[in-house]
């Protein structure tokens, strides 16, 4: 069977993890909202998406519906399909499907309302772009990218432009550069490289519009380096500055911008993968630069969870991927509590989408690159 590049397990390290070298300790958000704190919110499944995915991407539209595009769907097998999800009628409905198969890309909504899917998998590596209007429903090809990737990060600037950061590309060539493309031209100009090569890594947009970049990993199997890393991207002068170091090595983790500004970076694994998952958290504080680990873990252990954490508008934040349930954080008291209900079984790169009236959808995923799920559910606080 063959997985994405960023799937496979790495099952022959022996690897032990790396202690926690940080005994600081996050403080809690001072005056954060008290109302329902209590009650951790549900899960309810509801129906299915139209086509199995993983590593497949959801994105909030403008008009409160949700475009789901392409992913992973077993064996040697990536998908073009594309729908969209109606949260008036909790349904899936297929659109026309996109120019390529493709899993492993990413999709960022524009400015115009329109999305731009980035690069992916598909048995090679991808250096295409389309745009989906959903004005028609349907993609276009645009531009390409200076390199071919899969498993890099888009972020959305506040300048309008997309900074595409790191992946794999051609030859299984783990990269350190960065392109920033320009939705107005369909172009990109390269911009100073990272630090080091990453994949399975996090980008999180800071109060400020610089970005925070963590963690990852280059080489694969035996020689796997998993890094405890970080770099800042400025938009003013298009370059990465290193930023501190996590309290412990992390890839296919997590990382949500809190309301405070803070980012709170969640899970992920070691070189073991799925046998190295941490049940562990901390949190970045731009102010002084620095990490400290929550003193709370996690309820159980989650790794490949990209894109499954989600900032509520009370200012807690749900933690839907990489595991059977979904639990919530609470940063006033720096704790951990299951949603009730569950997923029917661990979700490994599945996706979860804030809707507009405050409650989360979430979709596909997979176990163990086995048992790859079109299951759709809802989560409500």
């Amino acid at each position: 069977m063959f997985l994405p590049t960023h799937c496979f397990a790495s099952l022959f390290f022996v690897f032990s993890l790396l202690t926690l070298s940080c005994s600081a300790q996050v403080a809690p958000i001072k005056n954060a909202p008290a109302s329902s704190r209590a009650n951790v919110g549900s899960i309810s499944r509801i129906a299915g998406m139209t086509t199995r995915r993983s590593v497949h991407t959801a994105t909030l539209l403008q008009n409160g519906t949700v475009l789901i595009a392409g992913g992973y769907i077993g064996g040697d097998g990536n998908t073009s399909t594309a729908e969209v999800f109606d949260p008036g009628t909790n349904s899936f409905a297929a659109v026309a499907g996109m120019a390529v198969e493709r899993s492993s890309h990413t999709a960022t909504l524009l400015p115009n309302g329109k999305v731009l899917i980035v690069g992916g998998f598909n048995g090679q590596y991808l250096d295409t772009t389309e745009i989906y209007d959903p004005e028609t429903k349907r993609f276009s090809k645009v531009g390409r990218l200076l390199s071919p990737r899969s498993g890099h990060v888009a972020t959305a600037l506040k300048n309008g432009k997309i900074l595409i950061a790191g992946g794999v590309g051609t030859g299984w060539t783990f990269l350190k550069s960065a392109e920033i493309y320009d939705p107005a031209t369909n172009r990109s100009t390269a911009v100073a490289d990272m630090s080091v090569p990453r994949e399975s890594h996090t980008a999180t947009v800071l109060n400020d519009g610089r970005v925070l970049i963590t963690g990852g990993h280059r080489d694969r199997r035996s020689q796997m380096v998993v890094y405890t890393s970080t770099e800042i991207f400025d938009p003013e002068t298009s370059r990465f500055v290193p930023s501190g170091e996590l309290t412990i090595k992390r890839h296919k983790h997590e990382a949500v911008r809190l309301s405070d500004g803070r980012v709170l970076i969640l899970g992920g694994s070691d070189e073991r993968d799925g046998d190295g998952a941490y049940n562990n958290a901390e949190v970045y504080s731009p102010a002084d630069r620095t990490f400290a680990a929550v003193k709370n873990n996690m309820n159980t252990s989650r790794y490949k969870l990209q894109g499954t954490g989600i900032l509520l508008a009370d200012g807690r934040v749900l933690v839907a991927g990489g595991a059977r349930r979904a639990e919530v954080f609470d940063p006033a008291t720096n704790s951990f509590s299951y949603a009730e209900g569950d997923l029917e079984s661990t979700r490994l790169f599945a996706t979860a989408t804030l809707l507009s009236d405050g409650s989360v959808l979430i979709t596909g995923g997979y176990r163990d690159g086995r048992n790859i799920s079109d299951g759709a559910w809802i989560y409500r606080s």
